[in-house]
C-alpha cells in the first residue's frame, strides 16, 4: 500500500504550486505571447506585448506575483481511487492558501458578497473553489488556477434553445467584443457547450487549462474570428486579441443548449502537483 498523504504534505504542496502559479507563467503561454509579438504589425500593439513579456521576466526573476490581482483561487483535484489520504484534504488546501497568502504574499481578495467584508486570507464560504474528480490510480493531482476579476467579470453564459446552435459563434464573438480591453487582452477564451447551467460554466473554466497551441480546426477557426475583431493587446488595436480558444462539450438535456464563455487575461496562470502513488 502507498504511504498515506498527510496534512503537512498537502499544505506544503499548496504553498509551492501557488508560488509557482502566481510568479511564473507556463512556458506555452509565454511562447504564444512571444510569437504574437514577433508577428504583430501595429507598433502600439507590439509595444504592449513586449511590456507584458518584460513583466513576466521581472516577476519570475524576483519571485513576485505577475499581477497585483492575484485572483480568487480555483483548485482542480484529481483523486486516485486507490490514493491513501490521512487527513481532511479540504482543510489542508485551505490552510495552504492561508499560509501562501501571508508568505508569497497574495492580495486578500475573498469578500462576503453582500457586506463586502474581507476575510483577509483568501478563504471564506465556498472559497477557494475546489472541484473534485475521481480518477484511476493511487495518487492525487492538484492544479491551482488563480482567476482575476478583470477577466472573470467579462465572462457570460446563455441558455439557448436546441435549434439555436448556429448562434453559438456569434455569442462568443459578442462576449469578446463587449469585453473589449477590460480583461487585459490578449486573452484566452474557454467555451463550454452542453451539460447544465453550471456544468457549461465548469467546462468553460477547465478549458482554460488546455495547452495554448493544441487547438483543433473548430477552435482555430473561432480564434481567427476573434482576432479579426481588431481589439488587440490591451484593447489598443492589433492582430492579437486572443492567444487561444478551447472548447469543451458535454451531453445535455434534449430541450436545452447551455453555452458558457469564460475569459482569461494574458496571465493564464496555473500550476500542478502530484502526490503519492507511482510518480
Amino acid at each position: 500500500m502507498s504511504d498515506a498523504i498527510d496534512h503537512d504534505t498537502i499544505v506544503t504542496a499548496i504553498v509551492d504550486i501557488l508560488k509557482e502559479a502566481e510568479t511564473i507563467l507556463p512556458q506555452d503561454v509565454v511562447d504564444s505571447i512571444k510569437k504574437a509579438a514577433s508577428e504583430e504589425t501595429s507598433p502600439v500593439a507590439k509595444e504592449q506585448l513586449e511590456a507584458i513579456l518584460k513583466n513576466i521576466e521581472i516577476a519570475g526573476s524576483r519571485k513576485v506575483p505577475i499581477c497585483q490581482d492575484t485572483g480568487i483561487l480555483i483548485f482542480f483535484v484529481e483523486l486516485g481511487r486507490k490514493a491513501v489520504i490521512d487527513c481532511n484534504i479540504e482543510e489542508a488546501i485551505l490552510e495552504g492558501v492561508r499560509v501562501a497568502t501571508d508568505i508569497i504574499p497574495l492580495r486578500p481578495n475573498a469578500v462576503d458578497p453582500i457586506s463586502r467584508s474581507n476575510s483577509g486570507n483568501n478563504t471564506g464560504s465556498g472559497i477557494p473553489d475546489i472541484k473534485y474528480e475521481l480518477v484511476e490510480g493511487s495518487s492525487i493531482k492538484i492544479t491551482v488556477a488563480p482567476k482575476g476579476a478583470g477577466s472573470e467579470n467579462m465572462s457570460a453564459i446563455k441558455m439557448f434553445n436546441p435549434t439555436e446552435k448556429d448562434r453559438i459563434r456569434n455569442f462568443v464573438l459578442e462576449t469578446v467584443m463587449n469585453a473589449g480591453g477590460k480583461p487585459c487582452p490578449p486573452i484566452v477564451v474557454g467555451v463550454g457547450i452542453g451539460g447544465s447551467f453550471d456544468k457549461a460554466a465548469r467546462l468553460a473554466k477547465s478549458a482554460l487549462l488546455e495547452k495554448i497551441d493544441e487547438m483543433d480546426e473548430e477552435e482555430m477557426k473561432l480564434l481567427e474570428d476573434i482576432n479579426s475583431l481588431g481589439i488587440g493587446p490591451m484593447g489598443l488595436g492589433g492582430r492579437t486579441t486572443a492567444l487561444a480558444t478551447h472548447i469543451k462539450k458535454a451531453h445535455c438535456h434534449t430541450a436545452s443548449l447551455p453555452v458558457a464563455v469564460n475569459i482569461q487575461c494574458w496571465a493564464n496562470r496555473h500550476a500542478s502537483v502530484t502526490l503519492g502513488g507511482d510518480q
